[in-house]
């Protein structure tokens, strides 16, 4: 039989008679046409040996009547759309016919739900589990799946990046990403963390903001789309300096997003992380912002669960955001 005729073809007629003649093709063309099942699903539901059936099958697909695709190991099949053909309707319908009376057409959903029933017993008897303060993983995969969400990614600045630990939320997300950091040790910390991912989208630089090399860094962005600082702002000089900074490394209408500490009064601070000042006030730091020539400052809480699981010497104190934009 030509390989390359169709069923409906005039040359291929009668040889699509002949096929149809045996009562196990015809089975399993009814079988494949309930739902995509693997040749050995369809040796157990017909009570045939996988061998007979790959050849059964190979003849139907050679006549078109059948679709198959891999994965792995296993050979899916499925009845091809031939049905607009009038002895294939036949074909199905008296195939049909005889895998309800044996028995066979109703077995095949409780052989699809058996599919998984691995899976079920490998997660019922898996009792690995991560402590509740760790993040998982895979967290960059799930932003990854998330960063289509992000209207403007094109790129992220992330000003004192320290060791790093805020690219993995920005590099899966962002398209390139600059980390800025002043201390060499911090950024010989952060690369490391760079190489173990594999973030190719990272660039790390080290300097002030106002240096000329950043800016050197930018000529071929308009600016970037969102400019971060965690934890920074309390170890500038000048807070409102540095906001107005932060907002020339944005693009016009460019996001900064800012997480600092509320205002505290934990003095040991000073000498456990060199902070300059003990947090700001929500008000003191939206009105800094202004100054600073950044428009709509939204400053918010973050929630201390997020946060006061972590093994630092800040855990204790309250975070709070400030989003504010570049003006347009």
């Amino acid at each position: 039989m030509d390989t390359n005729a169709h069923p409906t073809s005039p040359t291929a007629r009668w040889e699509l008679y002949r096929l149809l003649g045996e009562p196990i093709r015809l089975r399993l063309l009814a079988l494949s046409a309930e739902d995509e099942l693997s040749i050995n699903e369809l040796a157990e539901l017909v009570g045939e040996a996988q061998p007979n059936v790959s050849k059964h099958v190979a003849a139907l697909r050679r006549a078109g009547l059948l679709g198959m695709r891999k994965q792995g190991n296993r050979v899916l099949v499925k009845v091809a759309d031939v049905t607009g053909d009038a002895v294939v309707r036949d074909a199905l319908s008296a195939g049909r016919a005889l895998v309800t009376d044996d028995g066979s057409l109703a077995r095949v959903p409780e052989l699809v739900r058996a599919r998984d029933a691995a899976s079920r017993a490998f997660f019922d008897a898996n009792e690995t589990e991560l402590e509740p303060d760790s993040l998982p993983p895979e967290l960059p995969a799930y932003l990854s799946a998330l960063a289509p969400l992000v209207p403007h990614r094109e790129l992220a600045i992330d000003v004192g990046t320290g060791d790093g630990r805020l690219l993995d939320v920005l590099a899966p997300v962002f398209t390139h990403v600059l980390a800025i950091d002043r201390s060499p040790r911090q950024l010989a910390r952060a690369k490391k963390r760079v190489l173990a991912r594999g973030y190719a989208n990272v660039e790390l630089l080290e300097g002030e903001l106002d240096d000329a090399s950043v800016k050197r860094r930018l000529k071929k962005h308009e600016g970037a789309d969102v400019v971060f600082a965690s934890r920074m702002l309390h170890h500038a000089a000048k807070p409102q300096k540095t906001l107005a900074q932060l907002g020339e490394l944005a693009r016009p209408g460019g996001s900064i997003i800012v997480i600092d500490y509320v205002a505290h009064e934990d003095e040991a601070l000073r000498d456990q992380q060199a902070d300059v000042w003990l947090g700001f006030d929500p008000t003191e730091l939206r009105d800094m912002a202004r100054e600073a020539g950044l428009s709509r400052p939204e400053v918010r809480a973050l929630p201390s669960l997020l946060h006061k699981g972590a093994r630092t010497a800040d855990a204790h104190v309250a975070w709070q955001v400030l989003v504010a934009r570049r003006p347009t």
